[in-house]
């Protein structure tokens, strides 16, 4: 096995215990410049970075979860209000619009506008229009 192998198993080996980069380059000895020219060159080394950093993110994942679990049974009520928000639909956050319509089907550029921005908030406008605004 070449040096250069070893270095980029190291490598991965770090990035599925922190999927941070930098600290995977610490740990490794590899510099973050070689890691990003062979995910530039290498689509196997690239793949392999991606599928690495999957699972480390899916380590943190499941210790943060376990995290907040741990802290719900310890009765913190800011982890009890987050969990809330983002895993119950009855507590998610919500917009609510309203207007006066009149008879006309046209909306007024001020109409508009005010439903073009809730859309963006609720993240439904398709993704070029919501990097444009």
């Amino acid at each position: 096995m070449s040096k250069k192998s070893r270095l980029q198993d190291a490598f991965f080996a770090e990035l599925k215990k922190v999927p941070i980069v930098l600290v995977a380059c610490e740990k490794s000895g590899v510099s973050r410049n070689s890691v990003y020219r062979w995910k530039r060159e290498d689509k196997e080394f690239s793949k392999t970075m991606d599928e690495a950093l999957a699972e480390g993110e899916a380590l943190v994942n499941d210790m943060s979860e376990s995290q907040l679990l741990t802290m719900i049974k310890e009765k913190n009520w800011s982890a009890i209000s987050f969990w809330l928000r983002h895993r119950n639909p009855r507590f998610k956050d919500k917009i609510e619009v309203t207007s006066k319509m009149e008879d006309t089907d046209e909306l007024t550029p001020a109409q508009a506008e005010v439903v073009k921005h809730a859309l963006k908030l609720a993240k439904l406008l398709p993704v070029e229009e919501q990097l444009n605004n």
